[in-house]
């Protein structure tokens, strides 16, 4: 399947800022399920500054916002070739040593909410397909999916004791929960072209978990499904700050909003 995607984010500033970088992971990569025919990023109110690939293989361009902003804009405009699969990303560890994809990090610790994940999700199942099925299911049940009741700084024990989240949050409570049953997973980002609509109100999340015998395979939790040739990939990581498609520090007065107009459809 061929989707294309146009993504503008703007960000809006109350004053004029004295100094800015952004962190920007907004680049599919062609790989073992997608091919990129064609990217362009393009920015207005900033400067690129560097451009890499970091230890996860995702890549990243460092801009500087020039000086006295009051607004900054990243528009990125594209064709991705997305192969048909069952989930599986790929038959490889990749990279990273599958042992990196097993430890907690600050957003990913496990707790009490886990732990009761867990007891209620049980052990009698057939194999770890069907275990991380199921795994996903719970989590579907336990957190509703709901905008605007958590952020970036959310960890998956808060998002569990909330009850309520949204893409990112069930990616990381999977992530969270998979790792503490002993599987390697990663969180992901990228685009979800939907079904009933072209406009899009954020980019979306999914999680990864590494099967023996089978590569790392996918699970969408907010959607209950394993992703398919609708999921474009940008990046991947240990938790949302390592694959989120925009980080960043600003010296300026005052608040700052953002505005995101995202369309994937198929072309």
């Amino acid at each position: 399947m061929r989707l294309t995607i146009s993504h503008q984010t703007t960000y809006t500033y109350e004053a004029p800022q004295s100094y800015g970088l952004e962190r920007i992971r907004l680049f599919p990569l062609t790989g073992a399920t997608q091919t990129v025919v064609n990217w362009n990023v393009s920015l207005t109110g900033a400067s690129k500054e560097a451009e890499y690939d970091d230890h996860h293989g995702n890549r990243i361009w460092l801009a500087k916002i020039d000086k006295d902003q009051t607004s900054l804009m990243i528009a990125c405009q594209g064709t991705v070739e997305v192969a048909p699969g069952s989930g599986v990303s790929s038959p490889k560890p990749g990279r990273i040593p599958l042992w990196h994809f097993q430890r907690p990090t600050a957003l990913t610790q496990p707790g009490a909410g886990t732990r009761a994940l867990l007891k209620a999700l049980g052990s009698d199942f057939d194999n770890d397909i069907a275990r991380l099925h199921a795994l996903s299911d719970v989590i579907h049940k336990r957190i509703a999916y709901k905008a605007d009741e958590t952020g970036p700084k959310t960890t998956a024990e808060e998002a569990l004791k909330a009850g309520a989240g949204v893409c990112q949050d069930h990616a990381q409570v999977f992530v969270t929960a998979a790792r503490t049953l002993g599987f390697p997973a990663r969180y992901v980002s990228g685009y979800l072209m939907m079904d009933d609509r072209i406009d899009q109100n954020a980019t979306h999340a999914w999680a990864e978990a590494f099967v023996d015998g089978l590569g790392w395979l996918g699970f969408d939790v907010s959607n209950e499904i394993c992703p398919d040739e609708r999921y474009v990939r940008i990046a991947t990581g240990c938790d949302y700050r390592d694959a989120a498609p925009v980080t960043g520090m600003r010296m300026g007065e005052g608040s700052e909003s953002m505005m995101v107009a995202i369309q994937v459809q198929q072309q």
